[in-house]
């Protein structure tokens, strides 16, 4: 399975504007095809429901879900904390959270990692320190596998100074989670990225990639569903600090 790129959405359901399964559809008919469901709080049955629909939701263009954590919840996408478990389990896609180079020259079997936090995060305020454009350069360089940039990546110019810095991708909590209309964010930032990889294109007055149709709206389960109940759409958000990214 290949690794992923582009723009990578990290979920939170606490945050998440209007509930989860609006910011999911949104993001993915902004352009979205890689998200990383976290909700380490709920039991395994509440997630592994949430998986198969989040799954659903990424089904009609082709996108992967990828699971916080070793229990892939019955698909094949993980993503790890550095923290372990060493070796890695053996999935057609894992990724790791790593934060320095010490921790990427732990990586074995991973295919892909996360940094961060590259800027300073409103997720986790006072962590850190940030490693800038520079610091994410050096963990590119040092890095066996593609890394995504996480953390505090919120505008165009985050994506290209990320991509222009040599990361493969990157990866979005809270400028997602928390946007007014998630489908315009997040072809925002996947058209950004399109740019910073391929700017040729940009500067010689060519058609830009498409970004996905804003009307492409992927099924979503309506008032009332498991999922509404799951992702805390229609009642009010618990006040809390969020998990840990990854």
């Amino acid at each position: 399975m290949t690794p992923p790129s582009g723009v990578v959405l990290l979920t939170d359901r606490l945050v998440a504007r209007g509930g989860l399964d609006r910011v999911v559809a949104g993001a993915v008919a902004g352009g979205v095809r890689w998200v990383v469901l976290r909700e380490k709080d709920l039991p395994r049955a509440e997630r592994a429901a949430l998986a198969a629909d989040l799954r659903a939701i990424l089904a009609d263009v082709g996108g992967t879900l990828m699971v916080a954590g070793p229990d892939p919840l019955d698909g094949d996408a993980v993503h790890l904390p550095a923290a372990g478990p060493y070796p890695p389990p053996t999935h057609r896609l894992v990724g790791r959270s790593c934060h320095n180079q010490s921790e990427l020259h732990r990586l074995t079997t991973e295919h892909y990692a996360t940094v961060s936090p590259v800027w300073p995060t409103k997720t986790k305020p006072g962590y850190g320190p940030p490693l800038g454009p520079d610091g994410l350069r050096k963990l590119v360089e040092a890095s066996p596998v593609p890394l995504l940039a996480l953390g505090g990546v919120e505008t165009p110019e985050h994506v290209t100074a990320c991509i222009q810095a040599g990361a493969a991708g990157i990866a979005v909590l809270g400028a997602l989670m928390r946007a007014q209309d998630p489908a315009e964010t997040a072809a925002t930032l996947t058209s950004a990225y399109a740019e910073a990889v391929t700017p040729e294109l940009f500067q010689a007055g060519a058609e830009a990639p498409r970004s996905p149709r804003r009307g492409l709206r992927p099924t979503v389960p309506t008032q009332g569903s498991s999922l509404t109940a799951r992702s805390g759409h229609g009642r009010p958000q618990p006040s809390r600090a969020t998990n840990e990214e990854t």
